[in-house]
């Protein structure tokens, strides 16, 4: 005898685009919480914070409490809690144990809400502890950096870093909603202000070509932080990574393919590599610039067309060669570079599945990789980044 069990949930969640959102005349957050709003019931919330936003911006947590002091139906938990933010909220325990510790001595239940401000890796740490912490507490992403606001903070997502891996422990959870505050971004140091723009690059290289146009033509702009242009940024590569998540019929990867990893199978060892030393967005940037290389040694991209990428890549004001590609000597590829293929497949299992792009716009799969060319492009990239001016 046997019991076959079928059923389908309908996820829904909105990202909402605002400024000063904690703001009191802002009612954006407290609309959002009071979803609900014919119950009386309190709503319990509560915070973890990003070290350094909230080193740049030491009034927020009082600005958070004269917020939810100002609408008599939220009700603060517990004091905020400020946790290491970068990579470092991953790559040890230590901060998803002290989210679990403040969920547990809060009280903080499923009716209550879990709301993290930061960068990709202070969210996805805190995501995961939502997640895991009562089996699924309500969740609210605020992202206060470029790269969050358009690419990690607004899908399903939540990890931390274990046995020297990216991303080996977590879960796909959506949230419950997700709040891009463009004000955050003014705060911004030079190089995270930068690293969340290669992700828009890989967006548009696999799906959108006159999205690149537009990438091309406002290179320079965004570069001298025209906030108006960063804007459009995050708006249109949020969409483009959230219309592929919900079409995709493989929200949560259980297939081979990860077409929104283009450019990351180098870029996430090269942040191993560096012991994290390089910022995501910048090892994305030179993982797609060694694969759009590779095209041309595949023989499916032309060389003016890997030229353009990189040109706008540059002018973007990323690197497209770091030496961690090479060996010490500089003459041949690292073979520890050449682990992260492996690492890349294991992390979804099948057979290996690396997404190229032919034409701007135009993505495909190719299930093995010529050593000899990756050797050739990560010496390529180390000429022109030498020898051209882009």
């Amino acid at each position: 005898m046997n019991i076959e069990q079928s059923f389908s949930i309908n996820y829904k969640y909105q990202i909402l685009f605002t400024r000063n959102m904690f703001n009191v005349s802002n009612t954006e957050l407290f609309d959002t919480l009071n979803e609900n709003k014919e119950s009386s019931k309190a709503i319990q919330v509560s915070f973890v914070i990003d070290s350094g936003l909230n080193d740049c911006q030491p009034e927020l947590i009082s600005n958070i409490e004269k917020y939810v002091a100002a609408f008599p139906k939220l009700k603060l938990a517990c004091k905020p809690i400020i946790v290491t933010g970068g990579e470092d909220a991953k790559n040890t325990m230590a901060e998803f144990e002290k989210t679990l510790s403040m969920i547990n001595e809060a009280k903080i239940d499923r009716h209550s809400f879990l709301l993290a401000i930061g960068g990709g890796a202070v969210l996805d740490m805190a995501g995961f502890a939502a997640a895991v912490g009562h089996r699924g507490i309500r969740h609210i992403r605020i992202p206060t950096t470029v790269l969050s606001q358009n690419d990690s903070g607004v899908g399903v997502k939540n990890s931390i870093n274990f046995f020297g891996k990216k991303n080996f422990l977590g879960t796909f959870a959506p949230p419950f909603a997700v709040i891009n505050d463009l004000t955050f971004l003014t705060s911004l140091d030079e190089r995270d202000w930068r690293a969340g723009m290669s992700e828009a690059v890989k967006v548009a290289l696999i799906k959108d070509a006159v999205f690149f146009d537009w990438l091309e033509a406002n290179a320079i702009a965004l570069n001298n932080r025209d906030l108006e242009a960063m804007e459009k940024l995050v708006f249109d590569c949020a969409k483009l990574h959230t219309h592929h998540i919900s079409n995709s019929n493989d929200p949560f990867e259980m297939g081979s393919s990860r077409p929104l990893d283009f450019g990351h199978w180098a870029a996430h060892k090269m942040e191993q590599l560096t012991n994290f030393g390089i910022k995501h967005g910048e090892a994305v940037a030179i993982g797609i610039g060694l694969d759009i290389v590779y095209g041309t040694y595949a023989g499916f991209m032309t060389e003016a067309t890997a030229d353009r990428i990189l040109k706008v890549l540059s002018n973007l004001g990323f690197d497209t060669f770091h030496p961690v590609l090479l060996n010490e000597a500089g003459t041949h590829i690292n073979p520890e570079l050449l682990k992260g293929l492996e690492e890349f497949r294991e992390h979804l299992g099948g057979e290996l599945t690396i997404t190229m792009v032919e034409k701007i716009g135009d993505k495909f799969d190719v299930h093995e990789m010529n050593t000899d060319w990756i050797e050739k492009s990560a010496l390529t990239l180390l000429k022109k980044q030498e020898t051209y001016a882009y």
